[in-house]
């Protein structure tokens, strides 16, 4: 079972069905006890990280969230809202995580916001992912490579591109529409 956090946006219907998809039998709720109940719980996120964290703490959720100690899976913005901060808003995340989420800078064929496919670089083996697999992302900003960095891909360097502390996994990149790679990836985190 996944339980997929309701913040009234983002991308919780892909996500569902990518689940859907493995087996699984997604529920997508914002209720307080169904999340603290949950056997793994999925962040998901498109958005901004400020009105992210506004509807996280309009739903009262944050303690939820930053107390959870089984699997927990941020995707995107819900991966940036995992670490400190981020420079979008100048937004205080959850803090499970240390670093920050940064803007990506854009240059001649780098465009912002990143979006497409690119090269995953393994520094450890985990989560279902290899050297060379190929993710789909779409952001404009992207956490600090730092300890917890499992994966990075480039764009005006290297950024985290996938992350594991504890119970806590991140994916910059989009597994739902990550095909092959990204459906890895989501099986990893419910055999986890």
């Amino acid at each position: 079972m996944v339980t997929i956090v309701d913040l009234g946006c983002g991308n919780m219907g892909s996500v569902a069905a990518a689940f859907a998809r493995l087996g699984a039998e997604p529920v997508v709720t914002s209720d307080r006890a169904a999340l603290a109940a949950a056997e793994r719980l999925v962040l998901p996120g498109v958005g901004s990280a400020g009105h992210a964290m506004a509807r996280i703490d309009a739903l009262g959720l944050r303690k939820t969230l930053t107390r959870f100690a089984r699997p927990l899976l941020g995707i995107c913005l819900g991966m940036q809202l995992l670490f400190e901060g981020s420079d979008e808003d100048d937004t205080i995340c959850l803090g499970l995580l240390p670093g920050r989420a940064r803007r990506l800078e854009p240059a001649p064929g780098r465009p912002v916001p990143h979006m497409g496919w690119s090269r995953l670089e393994l520094r450890a083996s985990d989560a279902g992912l290899s050297t060379g697999d190929y993710a789909y992302f779409a952001h404009s900003f992207a956490c600090d490579d730092g300890p917890d960095t499992l994966a990075t891909a480039e764009h005006d360097g290297p950024f985290a591109a996938a992350v594991r502390r504890g119970n806590l996994l991140g994916a910059q990149f989009h597994p739902e529409r990550s095909s092959a790679a990204g459906g890895a990836f989501l099986a990893a985190f419910l055999s986890c």
